[in-house]
């Protein structure tokens, strides 16, 4: 999966994934939706973000959930 907009920096908000060029993280971003608020109050909220940047963060959200950790023996 790409992810253009979806960046992770370990000197931006300790290496959270963040949306580019904001200290926005994804978790932010996705706990909002969770709560309730629409697209369009996160978008009036954080005018500094984009419609695709949100969506993105759902795409994250998505992938994220379906990653495994595979513990290799030594």
């Amino acid at each position: 999966m790409i992810l253009n907009r979806i960046k992770v920096d370990p000197a931006i908000m300790t290496g959270r994934p963040c949306i580019r060029g904001t200290r926005v993280t994804v978790g932010t971003v996705i706990g909002l939706l969770a709560a309730g608020c629409s697209i369009e109050e996160i978008l009036a909220d954080y005018p500094y973000i984009q419609r695709a940047d949100i969506l993105e963060c759902l795409s994250w959200a998505a992938y994220r959930t379906e990653e495994q950790e595979v513990v290799i023996q030594a």
